[in-house]
């Protein structure tokens, strides 16, 4: 019997979830299916709500649906339901299951980019640039990882601070310090770890400004942006040594539990289906 499996959102033309899990699901030779389904935001709480009416095992959610399908799940996470949103839903015994893995994508993505970057002396300190909801999951999995602090700037220094108000109330005052990105010179030197969460940098956004000669040596740099692969901030940060990581593995990565979950089989992220995506991306910018 076919097993259905699909990606959500509005728009969802876009996505490439389709041709990740497809790639899957040919390796492994399985009788399923993974289908990207426009929904519509005024129907969004009655589609989730009878979720299981649809024919699917389960799905992924992107925008604008996370926080929608959050509110029809039976079960939820625990980290899901500190971050207000899920991307991956799946049917248990009737019930409808949600969780988020954002924040596990990210943290695989750098352990295989940068497999070293906890050695760094100054590690137990990330520096995080953004406050949306990239930021709120990578936030969450690095503390829930055991990063001692991490320092939290954004240009609206009042979403920084509202940010980490939410997460001093889970992990302690201690442990997230806000600020405007205007002082990233002031806090770069004290960690061991920078990530871009914002979109300076993507084709068509300008480029993040910052100036890199103030981060430690041999800290790591990572950007979720992944169009271009290599952002101004990664090319700058490269030619000063720094070990690098981009955004795509991220993609990629976040896939990886709800292909598990799904069809029992957990995949690999490898060069080849890098590749494919590359060119995917590459293909649908010249179009």
């Amino acid at each position: 019997m076919t097993t259905h499996a699909a990606v959500l959102g509005w728009p969802i033309s876009h996505s490439r979830s389709p041709l990740i899990h497809g790639t899957w699901i040919a390796e492994h030779g399985l009788d399923a299916t993974y289908t990207a389904i426009a929904v519509d935001p005024d129907g969004a709480s009655l589609w989730f709500e009878t979720f299981a009416e649809h024919g699917l095992v389960g799905a992924n959610v992107t925008i604008p649906h996370k926080e929608t399908a959050l509110s029809a799940c039976d079960h939820v996470a625990d980290h899901a339901a500190r971050l207000g949103a899920v991307n991956t839903l799946w049917l248990e015994e009737g019930k409808l299951h949600g969780t988020s893995t954002d924040g596990e994508g990210f943290m695989a993505n750098l352990a295989d980019q940068a497999p070293d970057w906890a050695k760094h002396a100054k590690a137990g300190t990330a520096l995080v640039l953004g406050a949306g909801g990239a930021a709120r999951a990578i936030v969450d999995a690095l503390l829930m990882a055991g990063v001692d602090r991490v320092i939290l700037l954004n240009r609206s220094v009042d979403r920084a601070e509202a940010l980490a108000s939410h997460f001093q109330r889970h992990f302690g005052s201690s442990r997230i310090v806000p600020g405007p990105l205007s002082r990233f010179a002031d806090h770069a030197g004290e960690a061991g770890l920078l990530i871009n969460t914002t979109a300076l940098g993507m084709e068509g956004q300008p480029p993040l400004d910052v100036p890199l000669q103030s981060l430690a040596g041999g800290a790591t740099v990572a950007d979720i942006v992944y169009t271009p692969l290599q952002t101004p901030l990664l090319l700058a940060a490269k030619e000063r040594e720094h070990p690098i990581v981009d955004g795509l593995g991220m993609l990629l990565h976040q896939a990886v539990p709800g292909f598990e979950r799904w069809f029992g089989v957990r995949p690999k992220v490898t060069d080849d289906l890098r590749q494919s995506v590359l060119a995917d991306i590459q293909e649908k910018s010249i179009s």
